[in-house]
């Protein structure tokens, strides 16, 4: 029997070989595919095509770098940027893949580390105009970033709304620059907008935090503070540590309960009380506008029931000034200005009311403040006589005969020619308002705004001599 021998058996490499070959062989075969795909703009079958030549030879950058260019073209840029950052992996050297790496930054808003990407590339060629261009675009963004971050500390929304638009025509994907445009559009009032950009976010990620919030705001500043609250607690779920989010849910808590605290003074006729509680509530946010025209008007009408009557008057022009098409406000302001007879600013109130809602109660206060006004502008009898609007007959009399003596040529008569000129034109007047305000007829007319001096009232012999020398 023969023994064993030990002998070296050839290894057979070639296969292992001819296998590796073959696979590259492959994926060339799919990159080319993909490429026809690209070419046609079919990017979805270009990316497919790309993704087989990775798994077939996942050490080629050129590959991953097609397929970032493919990703870029159907937006989804986070995912290009994995691909663009394993590509310069495999290939440091890789100049469109420094460039695309670089775009994606741009696209997701990270100006500097675009920045970084654009320098590597000119690196490896000093000329690359490409490169060079995307540079510049990359400073601007970052100063874009800058300008609106300087103009939020200043509370100059406009402007960041502004740098935003701007930084988002050169970062398009990028979601903090809209949630940061979206808060502001919130705290200028533009609501819908704001919602918008929200909304639009939440659809790719119904889990961001950020868009959670802006929805939240939305709703509060529109004063739907129970739905605004669940935004806020979703948002907080989603990100514990958004302070954003919990310094709003803590105002709108406590806006709520300051509100319906004071709401609840003025039910009980507790003025006082309900005009401090409104006041309290007015400093807990600023910035919540819709909410804050309806305290200066609560607080408007706690004051005209105090008798505050210029403060509540300040106060609707407050609530005006945050929400022009407050009706509410319009018609409390007009009733203050009827209170301290300011007939004027009253009729321009009331035509405004009208203008926007043409009710018959809004027409009727419409017609007693122009009333009013036509009768401040004539002589107040009333006041000639020193006497108020529901005085009797005889306080009426009374009245005529102490300033037609007080007034009678006759006292005047040692005195300068103005004095006497003055002194017989205001006993004059004196007899004017006794004729009028002691004929029950005419003191109605007069009472209901009619022109007297047309009626032929102060015709005849009824002048001040006469009635004077009737209480002889």
């Amino acid at each position: 029997k023969m023994a064993a021998v030990d002998i070296d058996m050839p290894v057979e490499t070639e296969p292992v070989i001819r296998a590796q070959d073959d696979l590259e062989r492959e994926a060339e075969g799919f990159k080319e595919q993909g490429n026809a795909y690209y070419s046609k703009k079919d990017y979805s079958e270009a990316f497919n095509y790309y993704t087989k030549a990775i798994d077939a030879c996942p050490r080629n950058a050129s590959y991953y770098g097609n397929r970032a260019a493919t990703l870029m073209m159907l937006s989804r840029f986070r995912e290009a940027l994995e691909d663009s950052q394993q590509a310069v992996r495999l290939d440091d050297c890789f100049m469109k893949g420094h460039l695309r790496e670089g775009k994606c930054h741009m696209s997701l808003g990270n100006g500097m580390a675009a920045s970084r990407c654009f320098q590597k590339v000119l690196e490896l060629d000093p000329n690359n105009k490409e490169a060079k261009q995307e540079k510049k675009n990359a400073a601007v963004l970052l100063e874009y970033e800058k300008m609106a971050d300087f103009s939020f500390e200043k509370r100059d929304f406009r402007k960041v709304v502004y740098c935003m638009d701007r930084a988002l025509a050169l970062a398009p994907t990028c979601h903090r620059f809209k949630i940061h445009k979206a808060e502001c559009l919130a705290l200028l009032g533009r609501y819908p907008e704001a919602q918008s950009v929200a909304s639009d976010i939440l659809r790719l990620d119904s889990t961001n935090a950020d868009a959670l919030y802006v929805r939240g705001l939305c709703l509060y500043y529109e004063d739907c503070i129970d739905k605004a609250v669940q935004f806020f607690v979703q948002a907080l779920r989603m990100a514990p540590d958004h302070e954003k989010a919990r310094l709003a849910c803590r105002n709108a808590k406590a806006l709520k309960a300051k509100k319906e605290e004071g709401n609840q003074a003025f039910k009980i006729y507790n003025y006082e009380s309900a005009y401090v509680l409104y006041t309290e509530a007015l400093a807990i946010d600023p910035n919540n506008i819709k909410t804050n025209a309806k305290l200066y008007c609560n607080r408007a009408t706690a004051g005209a029931k105090l008798k505050k009557l210029n403060q509540a008057i300040e106060d609707c022009t407050s609530a005006i000034r945050l929400d022009d098409t407050y009706i509410k406000a319009y018609l409390r302001r007009a009733q203050c200005y009827m209170d301290t007879e300011q007939y004027e600013e009253a009729v321009r109130d009331y035509e405004k009311v009208y203008q926007t809602e043409k009710t018959s109660d809004h027409k009727h206060l419409l017609k007693t403040a122009q009333m009013e006004l036509k009768k401040s502008k004539r002589k107040d009898y009333y006041k000639v006589l020193g006497v108020g609007k529901n005085a009797t007959e005889d306080e009426i009399k009374k009245a005529y005969r102490k300033r037609a003596l007080m007034h009678h040529p006759d006292r005047h008569s040692g005195a300068t020619p103005e004095v006497q000129k003055e002194e017989e034109k205001k006993f004059k007047e004196v007899g004017e308002a006794f004729t009028v305000l002691s004929d029950p007829k005419k003191k109605m007319r007069y009472d209901n705004g009619h022109d007297l001096e047309d009626d032929g009232c102060f015709e005849g012999d009824s002048g001040p001599g006469n009635f004077f020398f009737q209480f002889g």
